[in-house]
């Protein structure tokens, strides 16, 4: 049995609609990470999950349990907010036991509870401290010790690590990984960012408009995009209008700003129109020559093994290339090509009406 699944949610806030029949299964133990552009509908799933709304339509089960109406403190759901949401003039111990005592633990055992959950997040002996006291990741990791403390079924996580520094962000996200995985906890993180959505995410479900486009392993969405919203949405990509002319060699030939190429490894498309979704490393610089995109390079970014290239197309299009560091630099001439393992970086989707 699937451990949390939400069927067919659907909420309207006055003329618009949040989230359009939302389906979701998702297993005992695993991380799913809801990603999505601002007003995809993600916020308004977790707190439909937490109990915070109600669905106009739509049921939320947890192992068979229909708990779409359930009040959030009897759900056993644990929450980690945006901002934290920590009581300032209580210390950290109070912080935890705040939520421990609402279900009527105390005495030893409410201490106990507190100084266990204080371990799980490696802050054993902080009970005293003060919030205002903490680092930023500090008083991220009370939260979750504190959403962890009543020992949930499930645990959201709301943008949990917003708030912090770049590199603050990339060291809090491991120890967070490693907690959610040694503790075993099913948990449904949203967030607007692909690397925390991908690091921290057995799968992700990518949402526009309140609807599900496509939900799979980080490595499925960027390799296998079921359209051209998640092709361009997921990881870095140019998108480029070509016509398919019909089948060449290993796959697709198509016609690129009057150059031929032809696409191996790529999906068979249908002739006429499409657009073009690949990916820098699926491209390659080279000199000017026939069968070759000639553009001009306008910018580099160095990202250490190699740089981003941005190259302007005599057709005007705007694509990235990957290449060694040095290889080119802003002002020059280059042609592009297929690279000889594009296979998985380029898909094309047809242009329907045009």
């Amino acid at each position: 049995m699937t451990f949390l699944q939400l069927e067919r949610l659907t909420k309207r806030f006055d003329n618009t609609l949040a989230v359009d029949g939302l389906s979701l299964s998702i297993e005992r133990g695993e991380m799913l990470a809801l990603l999505g552009p601002s007003g995809s509908g993600k916020t308004t799933t977790l707190r439909l999950l937490a109990g915070f709304e109600v669905p106009d339509q739509g049921r939320v089960l947890v192992e068979g349990e229909d708990v779409t109406r359930v009040d959030p403190v009897a759900r056993r759901f644990g929450m980690v907010f945006q901002h934290y949401a920590l009581f300032p003039h209580l210390d950290v111990g109070q912080n935890i036991a705040f939520g421990l005592e609402s279900l009527g633990v105390s005495g030893e055992e409410l201490q106990r509870r507190v100084a266990r959950a204080l371990a799980l997040v490696d802050l054993g002996g902080y009970e005293r401290r003060r919030i205002s006291q903490l680092s930023g990741g500090q008083q991220q990791r009370v939260a979750l010790a504190r959403a962890l403390a009543p020992e949930p079924r499930v645990l959201l996580l709301d943008e949990p690590l917003s708030n912090l520094d770049p590199s603050l962000r990339e060291r809090t996200r491991r120890e967070i990984r490693e907690l959610i995985r040694r503790v075993g906890i099913t948990t449904v993180l949203v967030t607007h960012e692909q690397d925390e959505a991908f690091d921290l995410g057995d799968r992700v479900a990518v949402l526009r408009g309140g609807r599900l486009e496509q939900v799979g392993t980080p490595e499925d969405l960027y390799a296998s995009p079921a359209n051209e919203f998640v092709a361009g949405f997921v990881g870095r990509s140019s998108g480029i209008e070509v016509v398919v002319i019909g089948p060449g060699g290993r796959g697709v030939r198509v016609l690129v700003e009057q150059v031929e190429w032809d696409l191996t490894d790529v999906d068979e498309a249908p002739q006429g129109p499409a657009l073009m979704v690949v990916r820098p490393e699926a491209l390659r610089l080279m000199a000017p020559e026939p069968g070759a995109l000639a553009g001009t390079v306008t910018e580099r970014r160095f990202t250490g093994a190699a740089s981003l290239f941005t190259v302007v197309t005599d057709g005007g299009s705007s694509i990235e290339v990957t290449g060694p560091p040095r290889s080119v630099r802003a002002g020059e001439r280059v042609g592009i090509m297929p690279s000889r393992r594009a296979g998985g970086g380029i898909h094309l989707f047809p242009r329907a009406g045009k």
